[in-house]
């Protein structure tokens, strides 16, 4: 009881941008405006992948992670565009400064979506509901484009109300009204459900909310492990996690899917080389030196493989990181092999109490 009183006295709202990276495209270049708008890989060649597409677009069918070339194939005068992730950044952090009016306690999710804790809003409005029309506001008038808003009393139902009245909606859920909409709610729905997860659930009869919430506890991390502690609880409106405005970054990687098959050692060291550069600028960019280099490879049957190498210290210099992907390509099958895709990461970092101290040689030493 008193985990739910905590609850009802949060006020929290999630912030969800409509089509985001489509939207900015449409903003700035008019020809592209009230026309099927894809954005991601472009179809010639291989083909690649939707990042995200116009709602004029998503009626044909097009959705985001397919296939440029099926995108094409459900809506042939759609427009393809490649990603500008510049000025998505851009936008992202002047939407940043609309949210900071009101709040400091913002948790990004990606460029394009937020939780706010609005409990004791900076302008003692009061009134999550009022502050959320503010922002919707603001975003329209200061950058014209629109966001969808979820207002309840905890995170995941902020989340999934965003998504009701999708685009330009705003949704609220009482602490009365949570129960009864999550048990109406499908499976599918469920944020942190995924397609796979929710195969699982309906092969054994589960198909909303109502059906979860008839299993016990021991029944429900019988079936799905951990993470039915949290349907468990979320079914029934709980969800206790704070909105946490300083998300320490676990990992930094880029990857790339190419034109056409690597099939040759050579070209595979030529992207390697591009991949490790961005990978190395943004590690300056945020500070960051990690111990764990790991290199993602996707074949041309899409079957994909991961190989890791921890160094005794954090690292951040380009040479390292490229020499240890070749080493960890090397280790692989590559006589045969046909690449779609590389990507390298750089993660286990150093934690954040010992990066803000004057770094030494002794210091690094003594701690790994």
């Amino acid at each position: 009881m008193a985990e739910n009183e905590i609850q009802i006295k949060r006020k929290i709202i999630h912030i969800d941008m409509d089509a985001f990276y489509a939207s900015v495209e449409q903003r700035d270049f008019p020809e592209y405006r009230g026309k099927p708008l894809v954005v991601g890989g472009l179809p010639e060649g291989r083909g690649g992948v939707v990042a995200t597409a116009s709602y004029e677009a998503r009626k044909f069918g097009i959705r985001s992670a397919m296939s440029s070339k099926q995108a094409l194939q459900l809506c042939p005068h759609a427009i393809f565009v490649r990603p500008r992730f510049a000025a998505y950044k851009e936008v992202s952090q002047k939407i940043r400064e609309i949210f900071g009016r009101y709040t400091d306690l913002i948790e990004p999710l990606s460029l394009d979506e937020a939780y706010l804790d609005v409990t004791n809003d900076k302008l003692d409005i009061g009134s999550a509901i009022e502050i959320a029309q503010q922002i919707k506001q603001a975003i329209k008038d200061e950058l014209n484009l629109t966001a969808s808003a979820g207002v309840s009393v905890n995170k995941f139902v902020a989340k999934i109300a965003s998504d009701i009245k999708k685009p330009d909606g705003l949704t609220f859920i009482g602490p009365s009204s949570i129960e009864a909409f999550m048990e109406n709610l499908p499976v599918e729905k469920f944020y942190g459900v995924g397609k796979v997860t929710a195969e699982k659930m309906k092969k054994q009869g589960l198909f909303t909310g109502a059906d979860l919430k008839k299993l016990t506890l021991d029944e429900m991390t019988g079936r799905f492990g951990k993470a039915g502690g949290f349907y468990y609880n979320i079914v029934r409106g709980i969800d206790d996690r704070e909105v946490q405005p300083h998300r320490e970054t676990k990992s930094m990687g880029a990857e790339d899917t190419f034109a056409y098959d690597l099939t040759v050692v050579e070209e595979m060291h030529t992207e390697l080389e591009k991949i490790a550069k961005t990978v190395h600028d943004r590690l300056l960019k945020y500070q960051l030196k990690g111990r764990t280099i790991t290199l993602k490879i996707k074949y041309s049957d899409f079957r994909q493989i991961t190989r890791s190498q921890s160094l005794p210290l954090c690292i951040d210099d380009l040479d390292t990181i490229l020499n240890a992907s070749k080493s960890l390509l090397a280790a692989t099958d590559i006589e045969n092999s046909r690449i779609r895709l590389l990507g390298i990461t750089v993660s286990n970092f150093l934690p954040v109490e010992i990066r803000q101290k004057p770094q030494t040689d002794q210091l690094s030493l003594f701690y790994f």
